[in-house]
């Protein structure tokens, strides 16, 4: 399939090359600009690009620098493919960027990747919504130097005491507690810490709310870290065997099953 000329915002995933989409490293290899956040996608990813393809690291660029590149090659009847970390769609900056091509006139598609939640889940071995003790994940942040919006703070969030992963909080974990335990979490409840999930010096770290800052003292963790937290991430669920999906209990019926019929 031949690429357009428009820009491709691709989802490269966590950090591991592998995680990348079949359709995502398809385009990336055909197309003939590449730009990719050097700060957080690995080089070797971005060096499976074609031969021929004009690369551009985006760490040290403005965001109108960046977008006159998009533009400028689309305008010369070129494929772009943007390359972000994780899926471009969470905390991706992608709306800014959207904006200024939209104005330019300039197409753009955009690709989903692995988001490092999933990538840090995967790292501890975790489902994220247990039966009987969370259906719901929340994705969010602690404010910082961008601002949360009223009703989106931590402690209003985490009343719901469902998961909830934290992005971009490593800085504000003692925030991040204290915000936990004003919401009524209990101070033994599981954390984990996923740092630089599916890269090569990925570091995990298993503790509860009131161990997690020294926790994340000790392993030197300030920064490129997920923060799972709730009683999806007790490590003892897979022993106690209690919290069951119906989906597999020969009593639940569905298109594919019938039910069994008990007999005496």
């Amino acid at each position: 399939m031949t690429l357009e000329a428009k820009v491709y915002i691709v989802g490269a995933g966590p950090g591991d090359p592998e995680l990348i989409t079949v359709k995502g490293m398809r385009i990336l290899k055909q197309a003939d600009v590449v730009i990719y956040t050097d700060s957080l996608v690995r080089d070797e990813l971005a060096e499976m690009g074609s031969a021929n393809a004009k690369i551009y690291k985006s760490a040290g660029m403005t965001l109108e620098e960046m977008v006159g590149i998009m533009v400028d090659a689309v305008r010369q009847g070129k494929s772009v493919a943007r390359i972000h970390t994780g899926d471009p769609s969470i905390f991706g900056a992608i709306l800014e960027q959207v904006s200024l091509l939209r104005r330019a006139g300039v197409a753009y598609e955009m690709v989903p990747g692995v988001s490092s939640v999933f990538a840090a889940a995967a790292a501890v071995g975790a489902e994220l919504t247990v039966p009987d003790l969370t259906q719901t994940v929340i994705l969010t942040r602690m404010g910082g130097r961008t601002p949360m919006p009223e009703g989106e703070q931590l402690s209003d969030l985490a009343r719901h005491h469902s998961t909830i992963a934290l992005y971009l909080s490593a800085t504000l974990a003692k925030k991040a507690v204290d915000e936990f335990l004003s919401a009524g979490w209990t101070p033994n409840t599981p954390v984990a810490v996923v740092q630089r999930a599916s890269w090569p010096d990925q570091k995990i770290i298993r503790t509860t709310l009131c161990g997690l800052v020294r926790a994340m003292g000790d392993e030197h963790i300030s920064n490129h870290a997920m923060i799972l937290a709730g009683w999806a991430l007790d490590p003892e669920l897979p022993e106690k065997g209690e919290n069951k999906s119906k989906l597999y209990d020969k009593s639940f019926t569905h298109r594919y099953r019938k039910g069994v019929t008990a007999v005496d």
